[in-house]
C-alpha cells in the first residue's frame, strides 16, 4: 500500500493528536505497515501532559504531503482545517465524529458517529475488529475522551463515551477523575503562551449563514485569570477580525470546574451572541451559564438565529 500519512485536525487537540497515534495502531494492525502519526501543528500543553506521563513522543510535525499521498483523516473531515492539498491526495479512510464537511469523488472507509469524542470511535474499531486494547492504547483513548467530554460533563457525552471510560479506566489502571482532572488543568496554564497563541489554540472558523467567524475556546479553572488579559485579546482580536475580514470573533472561555464560559465577541455581528443566549453584552463580555461545547451549544445555536 505504500506510506499512509495519518493527522487530525491543524491546532490539533489531545483527541486529534491520540487518535493519530490509535488510529497508526490500528492500521498496522490490519497489515497496514507503512501507516504513519502525523500532526499539523503544535502540542498543547494538555496533550503535552499526556504524552510526558506515558513517556510517547508526539508524531512528526507536518506540513503537507505530497499530491497523490495516501492520507488518513482521524477527528475532523473538513478541508479547512486539514492539509492545503487535500483535494490532490489519496483520502484512504475518515474517522470522525464531526459534521459532514468532505465531498470526494470517489468512495472510503468514512465512520463517524454522534458522540463525545473521536476515540469512543476507535474504541468500538477495536472492539468490533477482536483487536486486543493494551495499556497504552488504552491510556491515550482515556485522555482524549476525557478531554473531550470535559471529564464527561459535557453536553456532547453519551453514554457510548461512559462506557468507553469505564472500559478503559480499567485496561490502563488509571483513575479517570484524578487523573484527567489533573491533565485538564495542565491544559489551563497559559502562562508561556503570547496572547496570539492563546487566540489561536482552539480556533475554528465557522460560517453561521451568512456570518463569517472565529470561534476560540480555551479552558481555565479560573475566569478571571484570563480576563485579566482582556484589553490585549481584544486588541488582537480586532486586529484579526480585519485580516480575515470577519463579521465575528467569539473568544469562549471556558471554566472546566464549575461548567460555565465567558465569551468576549467583537465584529460587527457581535449582538449575534445576545440574541442566541438571551444575554447583554457588557463591555464585549457576557457569561454563558452552562455552555462548554463549541460543537453542541454554539455552532447550532448561533446559525439557528443567524
Amino acid at each position: 500500500m505504500g506510506k499512509t500519512y495519518i493527522f487530525g485536525h491543524k491546532n490539533p487537540d489531545t483527541d486529534s493528536i491520540t487518535s493519530s497515534l490509535v488510529m497508526a495502531d490500528f492500521e498496522r494492525k490490519l497489515g497496514n505497515a507503512e501507516a504513519k502519526a502525523c500532526r499539523l501543528g503544535n502540542v498543547n500543553k494538555e496533550t503535552e501532559y499526556v504524552l510526558n506521563y506515558l513517556k510517547i513522543e508526539a508524531p512528526e510535525l507536518i506540513e503537507n504531503v505530497e499530491d497523490g499521498a495516501n492520507v488518513i483523516l482521524v477527528d475532523h473531515n473538513s478541508p479547512s482545517e486539514s492539509i492545503d492539498n487535500l483535494n490532490n491526495v489519496n483520502i484512504l479512510k475518515v474517522v470522525d465524529h464531526h459534521k459532514l464537511a468532505l465531498e470526494t469523488a470517489y468512495p472510503l472507509f468514512y465512520r463517524a458517529e454522534p458522540v463525545g469524542c473521536t476515540e469512543t470511535v476507535m474504541y468500538k474499531l477495536y472492539k468490533e475488529n477482536g483487536f486486543t486494547i493494551d495499556k497504552t492504547i488504552a491510556s491515550l483513548m482515556l485522555s482524549a475522551i476525557i478531554s473531550d467530554t470535559l471529564l464527561l460533563k459535557s453536553p456532547t457525552t453519551t453514554e457510548d463515551d461512559k462506557k468507553a471510560v469505564e472500559e478503559l479506566s480499567k485496561i490502563s489502571g488509571i483513575n479517570a477523575e484524578s487523573y484527567g482532572l489533573e491533565m485538564l488543568k495542565a491544559g489551563t496554564d497559559l502562562s508561556s503562551f503570547s496572547i496570539d497563541e492563546i487566540l489561536h489554540l482552539d480556533a475554528k472558523k465557522i460560517d453561521f449563514k451568512n456570518v463569517k467567524a472565529i470561534v476560540n475556546q480555551v479552558n481555565t479553572a479560573d475566569i478571571s485569570d484570563v480576563m485579566k488579559m482582556k484589553k490585549d485579546l481584544e486588541d488582537r482580536m480586532n486586529e484579526i477580525i480585519a485580516e480575515e475580514n470577519l463579521d465575528l470573533f467569539m473568544l469562549l472561555i471556558t471554566d472546566i470546574v464549575n461548567s460555565n464560559s465567558q465569551v468576549i465577541a467583537l465584529g460587527k455581528s457581535a449582538s449575534l451572541v445576545e440574541k442566541s443566549y438571551g444575554v447583554k453584552l457588557e463591555n464585549n463580555t457576557a457569561l454563558l451559564k452552562g455552555v462548554v461545547s463549541r460543537k453542541k451549544q454554539v455552532v447550532p445555536i448561533m446559525t439557528e438565529n443567524a
